[in-house]
């Protein structure tokens, strides 16, 4: 099983002018952060894409290029790249141009986006929601296929007989992974068309998925695929300290985070209740100390099988310092337990 961590670039806002903290500052963190993580021998890096004041990152690709040069073996995806809102050549470019410079380390990981800002950003309508996704991803699977594409939609301009460079290191493939929060129709269409899924699991109770996971199995090998090929992964909030004062305190961090995505969509205050809950081993928090978290992980493979699980790690802004520790503890204390326990 591959083990990674995922950012999206949370920024704390100062208490007193209520404004995001530096965002170029954040990035310089980011960059030694997957640094670290490389050194500890992390197997994969993602980044996810937002245009919001409250996120550092609204593009992962440029990031993920610097990350590239002072990285050696860690692979550098998207989680995730919003594709409806994108244009899939260019999508294809960007992560071409990483895969060359990183020696072949790059994949992309592609959604639909829980977030809406980049539609009115780059002038999409939200009722084609699903239609852009479904012809978009058609459009970036053929790229991803063909040296010369011919492709035809209705929400896009045709290609016709064009060739889009430069081509990635595998014969000119990219690794693209789906990422979903739950929706049977969006397991199908990564089950039909063969493309590794990854689950967002950032609430609730991880066994709820257990449905969802068969179902994906069971329609990958329904629609002809290797079941021996399935690669299903899931993503979900982490925080590894081995300071017990420190991981109780983190509540505040991932509290205020929570609420203030909470006050847009309409959800209660979030309670010390539930983040106790969710660090339960029935629950979807993975913080705790190496063990615990550890322990979960072993725990999810039991359940679902995955084969990656991306530890989502700086929800509510943690300090750089706290963030360098628990990308430490993750590579150097949590991936070893887990991978001597797979080995048996």
């Amino acid at each position: 099983m591959e083990l990674g961590i995922g950012m999206f670039g949370d920024l704390a806002f100062d208490p007193q002018t209520r404004r995001p903290e530096n965002a170029g500052k954040k990035l310089q963190e980011i960059l030694e952060e997957i640094k670290l993580a490389d050194e500890v021998g992390l197997d994969v890096f993602g980044l996810g894409e937002h245009h919001r004041p409250d996120y550092a990152i609204s593009s992962p690709e440029i990031v993920l290029a610097a990350a590239a040069s002072i990285t050696k073996n860690i692979k550098l995806t998207s989680t995730v790249t919003v594709l409806s809102s994108a244009e899939p050549v260019k999508v294809y470019q960007d992560f071409s141009t990483i895969d060359l410079i990183s020696n072949g380390r790059a994949e992309i990981g592609v959604g639909r986006g829980s977030f809406i800002e980049s539609f009115p950003l780059f002038g999409y309508d939200l009722k084609d929601y699903d239609k852009l996704f479904e012809e978009k991803l058609d459009l970036l699977l053929n790229i991803n296929n063909n040296e010369i594409v011919n492709w035809k939609g209705t929400l896009r301009a045709p290609v016709i007989n064009q060739t889009v460079y430069p081509r990635a290191t595998n014969n000119g493939r990219l690794p693209i992974w789906i990422a979903v929060g739950g929706t049977p129709q969006s397991v199908v269409r990564a089950a039909k068309l063969g493309l590794p899924l990854m689950v967002a699991i950032i609430g609730g109770m991880p066994i709820q998925f257990q449905q969802l996971m068969d179902f994906y199995k069971q329609e990958w090998v329904r629609y002809g695929h290797d079941p021996k090929q399935v690669q299903l992964g899931i993503h979900s909030h982490t925080f590894v300290s081995d300071d017990a004062a420190v991981t109780d305190g983190y509540y505040f961090n991932y509290a205020a985070q929570m609420n203030r995505i909470g006050r847009e969509r309409g959800w209660g205050p979030y309670s010390k209740e539930q983040y106790n809950g969710g660090r339960s081993k029935e629950g979807a928090l993975f913080i705790g100390d190496p063990n615990e978290v550890a322990d979960k992980i072993l725990y999810m493979h039991e359940l679902f099988g995955i084969t990656r699980f991306i530890a989502h790690m700086d929800v509510g802004a943690p300090t750089h310092e706290q963030m360098m520790k628990s990308v430490e503890l993750f590579g150097t204390k949590v991936a070893p337990v887990v991978r001597k326990a797979l080995e048996k």
